[in-house]
């Protein structure tokens, strides 16, 4: 064997005996999800999880996908500070490719390389529970706020874990769309990175981990940040030296530690195997968040 792979097996050993019978929330996006061997790799990645004692739970976005048939259907999409804006018939589309096409085709790959997986939406078992969301935009001090319509997207207000245990008991991996009920019934969608953060925190999981398109948080010479606390993330946030998409992203990690997660991650899906480096090595490779 390999002397660097038997060293990496080594380095492995305690990460594996310190997490057994943890619970690991994936938030699973970005280009991993279209690069044909990324998604072969993150299969892998999750089954070996399981296989070693851990419990993933994977919770997947598919942006580009829904985009992909709003435009073969003629349905323009209007984006308000990061958010599709969701009417009646964008919200149809919104729950058949998160619920139908993209979380079947999760669940198949997972399958296909040996793992157990089961696609769920948040609509079954009444796992997220969701309400109408309010977007305030306030441009300086000066203008008054404004309160913006975005439709049909969603806030979580409750997860119900009863049917994540249920499949736990049998060595199911839930993967899930981020997509929720309201209590007159209706189907709200839902930030992926905001449903993986809420999940983490309801299943009192021991790690978030955010899968993105960058390496994790970079200082302001561009190096990447292995490892910072809440509260310094947050400073970093107020005084802008982090900005765009990766604010709500640590925004949702920020949250999960508040609310019981031990430690959330931000790593790059790009990187094939990047969930098993992260976890079972010294270094990792992108950013760990922790209280």
């Amino acid at each position: 064997m390999d002397k660097s792979v038997a060293d990496i097996l080594i380095e492995a050993l305690p990460y594996i005996r310190r997490f057994r019978g943890l619970t690991i929330v994936v938030k699973y996006g970005g280009h991993a999800m279209v690069d044909e061997e990324l998604r072969k790799a993150f299969a892998s990645d999750v089954i070996l999880l399981k296989y070693i004692g851990l419990n993933p739970v994977v919770v997947h976005g598919g942006g580009p996908q829904i985009n992909s048939v709003l435009e073969q259907m003629g349905i323009k999409s209007t984006f308000v500070k990061g958010m599709r804006v969701t009417d009646e018939p964008t919200m149809d589309v919104v729950e058949m490719v998160l619920g139908g096409k993209v979380n079947k085709a999760i669940v198949s790959l997972i399958n296909q390389q040996g793992g157990k997986a089961v696609g769920l939406s948040g609509k079954d078992g009444g796992l997220i529970e969701a309400k109408k969301m309010q977007v305030v935009y306030q441009e300086d001090e000066e203008t008054p706020p404004e309160i913006i319509d975005t439709g049909l997207v969603g806030e979580v207000t409750d997860i119900n874990p009863d049917i994540i245990n249920t499949l736990y008991e049998k060595d199911f991996i839930p993967v899930i769309a981020p997509v929720g009920v309201g209590e007159n019934g209706q189907t709200y969608n839902i930030n992926a990175d905001i449903v993986a953060a809420k999940m983490a925190a309801a299943l009192s999981a021991g790690r978030l981990i955010l899968l993105t398109d960058v390496d994790g948080i970079l200082d302001s010479e561009g190096s990447l940040i292995s490892s910072v606390d809440a509260v310094e993330a947050q400073k970093m946030i107020d005084e802008k030296s982090i900005s765009g998409g990766m604010i709500p992203k640590i925004g949702c990690a920020i949250d999960a530690l508040k609310n019981g997660v031990n430690k959330a991650h931000i790593i790059n899906g790009k990187q094939r195997h990047s969930l098993i480096l992260e976890l079972f090595t010294d270094k990792g490779i992108g950013t760990e968040v922790k209280i």
